[in-house]
Formats: structure tokens, C-alpha cells, sequence
């Protein structure tokens, strides 16, 4: 699993790479941006929700209980997903000026015309997205995890092909064309080239399907299926998803206003692609561990075994964030360097490393707290315990929308971006108190003591090994004056390096087995 999102990751920063060059960092990549996320924002308000916390659970069960090892009911999951996708992403596709109007601040004539362009032709992607994520847990709940990490570097192939195509006919944005709206042929390769990359995202799992031993039936006879039981559980998910929709749509505006009120400004492209780099361990590291622990603990809730259910989260916290704090601690050392490397090109050149670096700097801490936001929430997902995922949400969503407003309402266009970082983080570190403190409760315990002996050592050696590894890094910035990517690489490479090495001899002084654990557990799952 690990294996397939660190390459699912290196080329998706080849596609993020291809996008900053082509299109810039300014209002022309925004407009791209911004129809080409709001599908996958769609799909997680309509059905993601339901899919990835519910499904989980139900289909674990079916598969140990149902004398059919829960054929039956997964093909009547897939018959009732698949036709309301369908449908929703009709209404969706007509919906477009709307949901262009409700979630943009500054859009208006040609730029409003591109952004709703693409908007429909990306839209279809709310249907595969859904098929995707529900053939994957379908995957996950047969014990077979690979495969929906492996399959979005199809998609990313081909919106790489699709970018290289688009640069060769139509070339980097320049000029004004950085700050302006796009031609409809341009249109058409970037929005049916997004579209056509998730499409075959979902194809490749077909046949891993297959291969688990299950053939999809479509079934239409619902009555005593289990799925009113199902549903009723996703409706506190669903109320979830919305909240955090909701939040969602007020961080669109804002950041559509940074770079629709002035040419400076930083908004949608910065936000989304920063937050690409600083998910890169969350990704690798907590979405790996928490896939695994998801069955392990639904199994354990199940056989209402809590005091296991407590000792594998509180395993799986301690491995997750031996691996995010020394991250976290790092980024603001390498984040010129990694700007420079990865976005300072072409149409966004002259503005790559000023306006990626501070954001990418201070989202280091927000993916801290959303990392043990996460997977405490997978613990009340296995307890069924959805309706209490709900509240604390909503205290999440208030704090990231007021704490937005404010920060955005009191700095530049050119500071957009980072404040909006600043509000994710203070949310997260809401979230991750409350919602670590009621599993805690729930479970009459969570190994509290362990976890922070853990925490100060990990501090201690993360600690030690920046504070070495920082003015060495100023040695090698001072070294040389060439802005070039090839110095920028080579020294990210080396301050890089030099800081793992320092934090592993420290973790090893300090008996940090966690460290050394999950290492051992990631690289034996990328063999597998």
C-alpha cells in the first residue's frame, strides 16, 4: 500500500509540476483548479462520507456473518450507489453556473465562462470518483489493500500525457493570459484529459475485483437487506460531510479572492498544491496504517473487545506520528527549495518560490492535527458511534470558517494562501483535543501515558535533530547564489538526508521503537 501512494504521490507532483508550468500560480491556474477539485468535493458531500466511514463496517460484517460472505449484500451496495451517482452527477453537470456562482468571490464575464466550462466537463467525475472509492473498499474489506493505492498513478499518467499535449499545442500561459480566462479548446483537453484520468482510475480496479472472487450482480430487492441500516448510519455521516462541505465552500471563496482582486495574490492553486506536498506522509504513512487498522478495529468493536481496540489506535498514533512530527519540524527548513523544485517553472517562474513558501512553511502543523483528527475518527466509525463525528465536526468547521474570515478579512491578496493554513490548523487542533479526549472516555482509556512518553522523546529527537540540521542547511544556501532547480534539488536532497539521519541516531538514543517499527511495516508492504 505504502509502495503505491509514494508512487501515486511522485506522480502526482509531476502532474502538480506540468500544471505550474503550463498555467502559472495566479488566477489562469485557479480557474482550472477550481473546476477540477469541486467534483471531488461533490462526490464527498453526496457519498464519500458513506463510502469510506460506513461501508467500511457494514461490509466487514456482511462478509463475516452472511452465509454468502456478503455477495448479496455488496451487490446491492453497488446496484443503489451506482444509480444514484449516476443520477446526482446529471443534476450536478446542469447545476454548474450555480455552483460556480456560490463558491467563487470575484468571478465574472470570461473567467465565470471558463470556470463553468470546466466545471461540467470535470463534473462527470463525481460518478467515477463514487464507483472508485466503493470498488476500493470493497477491495479492502476482502483483505485486498493494494490495489486502490496503485490506482491512481493511471490517472495521473494520464493527466501527465494530457498536460505535455496541452503544452505542445497551446504552450505556457504568458502575459496577461496568467491573470485571464482560457479558449474553448483548451477547455475541452484540460476538463475531457481530468475526467478521462479518473475514469481509468476506476477501470483498473475491475479487474482486482474479479480477482477476490466476486462478480457483480446488479440486485434490486431491498427489503431486509441491511442497507436501512446502513443508510441510517450514514445519515450522521452525510450531516458531517455537509459541515465540512460547508467549510469547504467558504475556504473556495476566500481563496478565489486572493487571486481574483490582485495579481499578487495567492489562492486556490497555492492552497491545493502545497497541501499535495505536506499530505505526501500523511498519504504514505496514516492512510496506510489507518486502511489496515480499519478492518482490525471493526472486527474488535464488533467482538466488543475495547481494551484491543484501544491498544491498536493508540499503536497506530504513535507509529503515524514518529514519521509526521520530524516532517513537520523539516518543512519550513526545505520549503524554499521545495518550491523552487516543484512550482517555479514556466508560466509561474517569477513567482513560484515567494508564493508557495510561506504556505508551504506553516501547513506542516495543520496536517499534524488532522493526522490524530483522523484516526481517532476511525475509532467512533467502527463503534458506530457517527451522530458524536458529527458535533465534533461542527466545532471543527465553525473554528476553520470564523478563524478564516478573520485572518483573510485582515491581511494582503498576497497572504490569502497562508492564512487559510492558519485557520486549517487552529480547526484541526480543535478537532484532534476533542476527539481524542471523548474516544478516550469511550473506550476508558487509550494507553494516555505511553502516548506522551512517546511525545516528549519524539520531540526531544525531532527537536535535536532540526536545530542541527538548520544551520546547515543555511551553509548550503549560502554556498551558492545559482536560483537554479538543479542547486535547489540537490540541496533539498542533502538537508534532507542529513536531518533523517540525525533524527534516526536520536530516536535510537532515545528508544523510540515506533520509528524503526513502522519503517520495518512500510517497507514490508511495499514488497507485498
Amino acid at each position: 500500500m505504502a509502495a503505491g501512494t509514494t508512487v501515486s504521490r511522485l506522480t502526482g507532483f509531476v502532474r502538480a509540476a506540468l500544471l505550474s508550468y503550463a498555467l502559472g500560480a495566479s488566477l489562469h491556474s485557479d480557474i482550472f483548479a477550481f473546476g477540477n477539485t469541486v467534483p471531488n468535493a461533490l462526490y464527498i458531500l453526496l457519498a464519500g462520507g458513506i463510502f469510506n466511514a460506513v461501508l467500511v463496517p457494514q461490509l466487514v460484517r456482511a462478509l463475516r456473518h452472511d452465509p454468502d460472505r456478503g455477495d448479496a449484500y455488496t451487490n446491492r451496495v453497488i446496484t443503489v450507489a451506482g444509480l444514484f451517482l449516476v443520477v446526482a452527477t446529471a443534476l450536478l453537470v446542469l447545476a454548474a453556473p450555480l455552483i460556480v456562482d456560490v463558491a467563487t468571490t470575484g468571478y465574472d464575464g470570461a473567467v465565470r465562462d471558463s470556470a463553468i466550462a470546466f466545471t461540467r466537463l470535470c463534473m462527470p467525475q463525481v460518478f467515477f470518483y463514487g464507483m472508485y472509492v466503493l470498488v476500493g473498499q470493497i477491495l479492502n474489506a476482502r483483505g485486498s489493500f493494494g490495489p486502490m493505492m496503485w490506482a491512481p498513478i493511471a490517472n495521473n499518467v494520464i493527466s501527465v500525457a494530457v498536460l505535455i499535449v496541452y503544452i505542445g499545442v497551446f504552450g505556457q500561459a504568458e502575459g496577461n493570459e496568467v491573470f485571464g480566462a482560457y479558449t474553448s479548446g483548451q477547455e475541452l483537453l484540460l476538463g475531457l484529459g481530468a475526467t478521462l484520468g479518473i475514469a481509468v482510475q476506476l477501470l483498473v480496479l475491475v479487474p482486482y475485483l474479479r480477482r477476490s472472487g466476486f462478480h457483480y450482480r446488479p440486485r434490486f430487492d431491498l427489503r431486509g437487506s441491511g442497507l436501512g441500516h446502513t443508510l441510517r448510519l450514514g445519515l450522521w455521516t452525510v450531516l458531517f460531510v455537509v459541515v465540512n462541505q460547508i467549510a469547504y465552500v467558504v475556504v473556495q471563496k476566500l481563496a478565489t479572492s486572493g487571486t481574483s482582486s490582485s495579481t499578487d495574490g495567492t489562492g486556490v492553486t497555492v492552497y491545493s498544491f502545497s497541501f499535495l506536498v505536506v499530505m505526501v506522509p500523511h498519504s504514505i504513512v496514516t492512510v496506510s496504517l489507518a486502511t489496515a487498522m480499519m478492518t482490525t478495529i471493526s472486527a474488535q468493536a464488533d467482538a466488543h473487545d475495547r481494551p484491543a481496540m484501544a491498544r491498536t489506535l493508540s499503536s497506530t498514533l504513535r507509529a503515524a506520528l514518529a514519521i509526521i512530527v520530524p516532517f513537520v519540524a523539516l518543512l519550513p527548513v526545505i520549503a524554499p527549495d521545495l518550491a523552487r523544485v516543484l512550482f517555479a517553472h514556466g508560466a509561474a517562474a517569477d513567482v513560484g518560490v515567494d508564493a508557495y513558501t510561506p504556505t508551504l512553511s506553516l501547513f506542516g502543523l495543520g496536517i499534524l492535527f488532522f493526522t490524530i483528527h483522523y484516526l481517532v475518527l476511525r475509532g467512533f466509525y467502527a463503534l458506530e458511534q457517527n451522530r458524536l463525528v458529527f458535533f465534533v465536526q461542527c466545532g471543527v468547521a465553525a473554528v476553520n470558517i470564523a478563524v478564516g474570515i478573520a485572518l483573510v478579512g485582515a491581511t494582503s491578496a498576497k497572504n490569502t494562501a497562508p492564512a487559510l493554513v492558519v485557520s486549517y490548523a487552529a480547526a484541526y487542533a480543535v478537532g484532534a483535543t476533542v476527539s481524542y479526549l471523548l474516544l478516550r472516555h469511550r473506550l476508558r482509556g487509550l494507553y494516555t501515558r505511553r502516548l506522551l512518553s512517546f511525545g516528549g522523546r519524539l520531540i526531544i529527537a525531532t527537536g535535536l535533530a532540526t536545530a542541527l540540521t538548520f544551520p546547515i542547511a543555511q551553509v548550503l544556501d549560502g554556498l551558492s547564489e545559482d536560483p537554479s532547480t538543479l542547486v535547489a534539488a540537490v540541496r533539498l536532497v542533502c538537508v534532507g538526508a542529513v536531518d533523517v539521519l540525525f533524527f534516526l541516531i536520536f530516536a535510537r538514543l532515545l528508544r523510540i521503537t515506533e520509528v524503526s517499527a513502522v519503517l520495518a511495516t512500510l517497507t514490508r508492504r511495499a514488497r507485498t
